[in-house]
C-alpha cells in the first residue's frame, strides 16, 4: 500500500492554525530558495485550484494571486510530522517505509484480512487520515512501485497480483517517479505513457537509459519487486490488544500489559527463548504514538517480572503517559530474544539470589537507566587506574579473568577503598613528616613502601615516569595512598607527590 500527502507541508501548517484553514483565508503556499530564486514547493488546496503550480517562481505566483499567504520551507519540521504518521500506521503493520519526503510505503501482506479486506483496509486508513486533517491519496497493489504510481495517479484503486501491468499501461510516464531528463527524453521519444514504454524492447531502452529504468519499468509492471526497506527492524514476536472503546485508566493499561505477557511468554516459552528486550507501543485515539522499552539482563519471559518493570518504567517516567482521549490499540513486541534454557535449582550455586540479583540490576535500570548501573570488572594490567572497569550491568558477559588476590587474610588493604579519577598533587617533605592536602597539613605518623610500579612501555608512544607507592597514616589513624613520580638519581630534582587513594 502507498500513501501520498500531496499537501502535507500545507496541512502542517493548517491543522494546528484554524485561521489558516478558514474559508475565508487567503491561498496559503510554500515557498524554497532554488537556484537563487523562490519557487513554490509546496500548495494547498485553494492555491493549487487556483491554477498555481509547483516549481512556479514566487513572483508570478503573486503576479496571479497578490493575496497570497507565503510560508518558508521547514524540511526536518515536515519529516518529522511524515515520521509521525508513519508512527501511526504501525497499528496496521510493522513494515513501514518512508516515500520521499511526501510518502509512505506499507507493507500489507497478509495483514489485510484482518481490518475486513484490502478495500475497508484501505478506506479505513483514508478516513482516518483524513479525519485528522490531511489530504492523502492510497493505493494498493503487488509492488511497492505499481502502489506508489496508482496512489498518485488513481486515488482509491485496488490492483489484483498479477494485474498491475494491464492497469498501469494507460498511466503517464511520469507515474514511474524517473528523473526528470529520463522523463523528458521518453516523451521526446514518443513514449508519453507506461504501456507504450513497455512495448519496446527492453534492449532499446537499455541502451538508451540504463539498466536501472528498466528495474523500474518492471517493478511498476509488476513483473519483478523487491521489498520495502522499514523505518524500524520488526520485532522478532509481539502482541497487541485492540478496544472497541478507548481505554484511559491505568488499571486496565496495566491490566493489559499484564495479559499481553502471559500471551507472549506462550509463544516464547514454545520455542525455548526469552526476551531481552520489550516495547510497549500505545496508539492514542487522537494518532498520537507513545512507545516504553525495558531491557533485562537475561533472557526473561515471566510475566509478572515484565509487568513489575513496566511499572517501575511507567513510574519514573519524566514526561507522565497521557492517554488522551484514550488509547484504542495497545501492543507489546519482542525485538530481542535469546534462547532460554530451563534452569534447574542448586542449593549450592545460588541461583535463586542470581535471578533476585539480576532481577533488581533491571529494576534499578528501568528506573534509573541501564547507564547508570554499573559492573566491575578486571583488566590484564597492573596499572592501577586501569586495573578494572565499569561496564553496564545488563549487559555484562562472564569476565574471562579473575580478580587478583595481593593480600593475605590478616593483612592490611594494599589498595585504597577510594581510589581518584585523577591524582591530586600534595606536598610532601620526607624529613618533616608533614603532609600537606586540600591546604590542610597532616602529620604522617606511619609510612610503608615503596612499592614500584612502572609504566608499560608498549601500550605509550612516550612512556610515563616510573611511581613509588607508599602507605601512610597520620595521628589521627586516616590513611593515604601516595606515591612518588619522575625518578632520577639527580640530587637537585626534587620529586613530585600524588595522592591516589585513600584507605577509609
Amino acid at each position: 500500500m502507498a500513501l501520498w500527502f500531496p499537501h502535507l507541508p500545507t496541512d502542517r501548517l493548517q491543522r494546528p492554525n484554524k485561521a489558516l484553514a478558514a474559508r475565508d483565508a487567503p491561498p496559503l503556499v510554500v515557498v524554497a530558495k532554488v537556484d537563487n530564486a523562490l519557487r513554490l514547493s509546496a500548495l494547498d488546496r485553494k492555491a493549487a485550484s487556483l491554477g498555481l503550480v509547483i516549481g512556479q517562481p514566487l513572483a508570478n505566483a503573486r503576479a496571479m494571486l497578490p493575496a497570497l499567504k507565503v510560508v518558508a520551507a521547514n524540511a526536518p519540521a515536515d519529516l518529522n510530522l511524515l515520521t509521525n504518521i508513519a508512527d501511526w500506521c504501525d497499528r496496521f503493520t510493522p513494515f513501514v517505509a518512508l516515500d520521499g519526503a511526501d510518502g509512505l510505503l506499507l507493507d500489507v501482506t497478509g495483514a489485510a484480512h484482518l481490518f475486513g479486506g484490502e478495500q475497508v483496509m484501505l478506506k479505513k486508513i483514508r478516513g482516518n487520515l483524513q479525519a485528522q486533517g490531511f489530504a492523502v491519496r492510497c493505493a494498493m497493489a503487488g509492488t511497492a512501485m505499481a502502489a506508489r504510481a496508482f496512489a498518485r495517479y488513481r486515488d482509491g484503486a485496488v490492483i489484483a497480483l498479477g494485474a498491475e501491468a494491464g492497469e498501469i499501461a494507460p498511466l503517464p510516464i511520469e507515474a514511474l517517479n524517473l528523473d526528470p531528463i529520463t522523463t523528458h527524453a521518453f516523451r521526446r521519444a514518443g513514449l508519453k505513457t507506461v504501456g507504450q514504454a513497455a512495448s519496446r524492447k527492453r534492449q532499446e531502452i537499455t541502451a538508451r537509459f540504463g539498466a536501472a529504468t528498466i528495474a523500474t519499468l518492471e517493478s511498476a509492471l509488476g513483473h519483478a519487486g523487491k521489498p520495502i526497506s522499514p523505518r524500524t527492524p520488526a520485532p522478532d514476536y509481539w502482541k497487541e490488544q485492540g478496544f472497541a472503546e478507548p481505554i484511559a485508566m491505568e488499571e486496565a493499561i496495566r491490566a493489559t500489559l499484564k495479559s499481553l505477557a502471559t500471551a507472549l511468554f506462550e509463544v516464547l516459552e514454545q520455542r525455548g527463548e526469552g526476551a531481552r528486550r520489550l516495547e510497549a507501543a500505545f496508539f492514542r485515539a487522537d494518532g498520537a504514538v507513545r512507545r516504553i522499552a525495558i531491557e533485562m539482563g537475561a533472557p526473561t519471559r515471566d510475566p509478572a517480572i515484565i509487568e513489575r518493570l513496566f511499572r517501575e518504567k511507567l513510574d519514573t517516567l519524566i514526561d507522565p503517559l497521557d492517554p488522551g482521549f484514550g488509547f484504542d490499540l495497545i501492543r507489546l513486541s519482542a525485538s530481542r530474544v535469546e534462547r532460554a534454557g530451563a534452569e534447574v535449582a542448586d542449593l549450592h550455586a545460588g541461583v535463586l539470589a542470581k535471578k533476585e540479583i539480576s532481577f533488581l540490576v533491571d529494576r534499578l535500570a528501568a528506573r534509573f537507566g541501564s547507564h547508570r548501573i554499573l559492573l566491575f570488572q578486571p583488566n590484564d594490567t597492573h596499572i592501577p587506574e586501569a586495573a578494572w572497569s565499569a561496564v553496564p550491568a545488563q549487559y555484562s558477559k562472564p569476565a574471562k579473568l579473575p580478580w587478583k588476590k595481593i593480600r593475605n587474610a590478616r593483612d592490611a588493604p594494599r589498595r585504597p577503598l577510594r581510589l581518584f579519577t585523577r591524582p591530586e598533587p600534595v606536598s610532601f617533605l620526607p624529613g618533616s613528616q608533614l603532609l600537606r592536602w586540600r591546604r590542610v597539613q597532616h602529620a604522617v605518623a606511619k609510612s610503608e613502601g615503596p612499592e614500584r610500579i612502572a609504566m608499560e612501555w608498549w601500550r605509550h608512544q612516550a612512556v610515563p615516569p616510573t611511581r613509588d607507592y607508599f602507605r601512610m597514616e597520620d595521628g589521627e589513624g586516616r590513611r593515604y595512598w601516595l606515591y612518588r613520580s619522575g625518578m632520577t638519581p639527580r640530587e637537585d630534582v626534587i620529586p613530585q607527590w600524588f595522592l591516589h587513594g585513600v584507605f577509609a
